[in-house]
């Protein structure tokens, strides 16, 4: 699928020490292509989840974190309604754990992606990234199904915690995870 060739070109063409800029939307997306809301749909947070969490260095286009829900004026000044959004909440956890866990660092600082095969490949990325005893995994269900997925963590057992509930988890080898339509877990150590 598309994500696993983009993790296979990443760790094996893309330079070491060169960052990709990672996004849901940018200038041009928003203005000529639609909103983060018309692209993503339901699926915006798992995308905003996996551009945070894959290597690369995460952009957040203007009004992003505040919900912007229309396309910008190109050439005009059009000014943003800055308001509190669950999409603010959103980033503030993930670039915090960006800040925080090397794991998530860029280029040589900063952990491999390593794919976690999972028995729903067609609907649900796992991958794991780890640096210097932090480790992150990742796991998305990029559908709009519920998917229960089963991922071989042998070389992932221990213990975790969800960035985003705090829930304590025990990875013990093959373990699997309920995900909701577009639903994520980032288990942080």
């Amino acid at each position: 699928g598309l994500t696993e060739g983009y993790i296979a070109e990443h760790v094996s063409v893309f330079p070491e020490n060169g960052y990709r800029m990672t996004f849901t939307d940018n200038h041009d997306k928003n203005s000529w292509e639609g909103t983060q809301y018309s692209n993503f749909g339901d699926g915006l947070h798992a995308a905003m989840v996996l551009s945070a969490t894959i290597d690369g260095m995460p952009l957040v286009y203007s009004g992003q974190e505040a919900g912007l829900d229309r396309s910008l004026n190109f050439f005009d000044k059009d000014p943003i309604v800055w308001r509190e959004h669950e999409n603010a909440e959103i980033y503030t956890k993930l670039f915090n754990l960006k800040h925080e866990n090397q794991a998530l660092w860029n280029g040589q600082w900063g952990g491999e992606m390593d794919r976690i095969k999972n028995d729903k490949m067609d609907h649900v990325l796992s991958f794991s990234r780890e640096k210097n005893g932090d480790k992150v995994v990742t796991i998305i269900n990029l559908s709009g199904q519920s998917a229960p997925a089963r991922l071989e963590s042998e070389y992932h057992k221990g213990a975790y915690s969800e960035l985003f509930s705090g829930e304590a988890f025990q990875l013990a080898g093959e373990d699997t995870f309920e995900l909701e339509p577009w639903g994520y877990r980032v288990l942080v150590r």
